[in-house]
């Protein structure tokens, strides 16, 4: 079910929020090009939060996210909006369409919509959510070492079951 698999990469994510000093939340990192560790767990959760949006407006664009400083710089707060996220779909059993839209190049005004639904945008969530996860690892790895990843953590659910069946 999707939702779970949603719902256990959250928590994942909130293991090392929750394991990451307050200073280094929001602290520019080289090895993220010089975004913090807090913007990203931010830009990943607003991903969330436009889906959520969805349920109520029927249209989601990820081009309109709020870009929340309060989320990027309070680990707290992201914590707490991470647990809001898991709530929602917790609840959320069935499937509903969504008329999606984006803009894909540098003009505005240019808006690409198309058909999609709560599924297939929280599958996009989840794989989004693992791109940046794994970015987080290499800042882990690199400048937070002290951050004791989760199993996995970053890694795509097809990688782990075709590392353990090339590892059978």
């Amino acid at each position: 079910m999707l939702q779970a698999s949603a719902t256990e990469l959250l928590d994942q994510l909130k293991e090392i929020i929750r394991n990451c000093k307050d200073e280094d939340f929001s602290r520019s990192l080289a090895v993220l090009s010089d975004s913090t560790f807090g913007q990203h767990v931010r830009h990943t959760l607003e991903f969330f939060i436009c889906l959520f949006d969805a349920k109520n407006a029927g249209v989601i664009n990820y081009d309109n996210r709020k870009h929340d400083k309060f989320i990027e710089t309070d680990p707290v707060l992201a914590v707490s909006v991470i647990e809001s996220i898991q709530e929602f779909l917790s609840t959320q059993k069935t499937d509903f369409p969504v008329s999606f839209e984006a803009n894909y190049t540098l003009k505005e005004g240019e808006l690409q919509k198309m058909p999609s639904s709560f599924s297939r945008e929280l599958a996009y969530n989840i794989e989004h959510a693992i791109h940046h996860m794994a970015l987080l690892k290499v800042a882990v790895n690199q400048s937070l070492d002290y951050i004791e990843l989760p199993e996995n953590f970053g890694v795509a659910t097809s990688t782990v079951r075709y590392q353990a069946g090339s590892n059978a």
